[in-house]
C-alpha cells in the first residue's frame, strides 16, 4: 500500500490542517524540519522515507485567494524523483488542460471545487485524480458523482475533511461502502484521520491502494520502520 504524505500551503508555508478549518491553519512546527518552507517539509519527509508520491493541497487557490503555482513548479524543479499530486482548486476542463500543460505531477480534482456534471473536467484522461470531498455525513459537490462509479477516473481519493488532523480514525465505514461500490474497477485512497501504523494495516488488509497522512508523520506515529514494512524496498 502506498502511503503519500501531504503538506498543506497557505500564504507560502505549509500549515498544520486539523478538522477542515482552513481559516485556522498555522505554520506547521513538525520535528521533521527546521521551519515550515515547503521544500524543507518535504526534505524532512524524504530524510524519513523515499516517498515517490507527495500530495500538495493549495488551500489559496482552494479557497479562492491566491494560489502557489511558482511553488509548486519549483518544488517539481527541485524534487525531481518525486510525483506531486495536486488540488488547485481547479473546476473546469479548461483550467485542468492549462494546469497540466505547466506541471509534470497529477491533477486532483476535489469535488468539493465542482458545481455541476455538465461542467466537470474531464477524467478519461491520463494524470488525472479524482477527490470525493466529505464533511460529516455531507457530500461536498454534485451529489451523482458521489454515487456513479461510471463518471470516476482509475484513482479516487476518498476525502473525510473533519477527520483530517483530529487522529480520530479514518472513516472506516464510508471506505468499506465505497469499496463495494466500486467493485474492485477503481484505486481507492484514504484521506483523514490516520492514527498510527495500526490503521495503516487496516487499511491495506481492506484493499485500500494508498493512504494520505501528515499528522501521523509529523507527531512520529508512523515511523520509518513502519513505513519500511509496507513498502519494502
Amino acid at each position: 500500500m502506498d502511503v503519500i504524505p501531504v503538506i498543506d500551503l497557505k500564504a507560502g508555508a505549509v500549515v498544520r490542517a486539523s478538522g477542515g478549518a482552513r481559516h485556522l491553519y498555522a505554520p506547521i512546527e513538525t520535528p521533521l524540519a527546521r521551519t515550515s518552507r515547503p521544500r524543507d517539509v518535504i526534505a524532512g519527509f524524504r530524510a524519513l522515507f523515499p516517498f515517490k508520491n507527495i500530495y500538495i493541497a493549495d488551500l489559496d487557490a482552494i479557497t479562492g485567494v491566491g494560489g502557489h503555482t511558482a511553488i509548486i513548479s519549483e518544488l517539481e524543479a527541485v524534487f525531481p524523483e518525486i510525483e506531486f499530486w495536486v488540488d488547485s482548486g481547479i473546476a473546469t476542463e479548461n483550467h485542468a488542460a492549462a494546469w497540466l500543460a505547466r506541471h509534470r505531477g497529477a491533477l486532483v480534482i476535489g469535488s468539493e471545487s465542482l458545481s455541476d456534471l455538465e461542467t466537470l473536467p474531464r477524467f478519461d484522461l491520463p494524470r488525472r485524480i479524482l477527490s470525493l470531498d466529505f464533511r460529516g455525513d455531507d457530500f461536498l459537490g454534485p451529489m451523482a458523482l458521489a454515487t456513479n462509479p461510471a463518471l470516476w477516473p482509475q484513482r479516487i481519493i476518498v476525502m473525510t475533511l473533519a477527520k483530517v488532523g483530529a487522529g480520530g480514525g479514518p472513516d472506516f465505514a464510508r471506505l468499506d461502502r465505497l469499496g463495494v461500490l466500486t467493485q474492485g474497477k477503481h484505486d481507492l485512497y484514504a484521506a483523514g484521520g490516520v492514527r498510527d501504523a495500526d490503521d495503516l494495516r487496516w487499511l491495506e488488509s481492506a484493499g485500500l491502494k494508498g493512504v494520505l497522512v501528515a499528522s501521523a508523520l509529523h507527531d512520529r506515529k508512523i515511523t520509518a520502520s513502519d513505513l519500511q514494512t509496507l513498502n519494502p524496498k
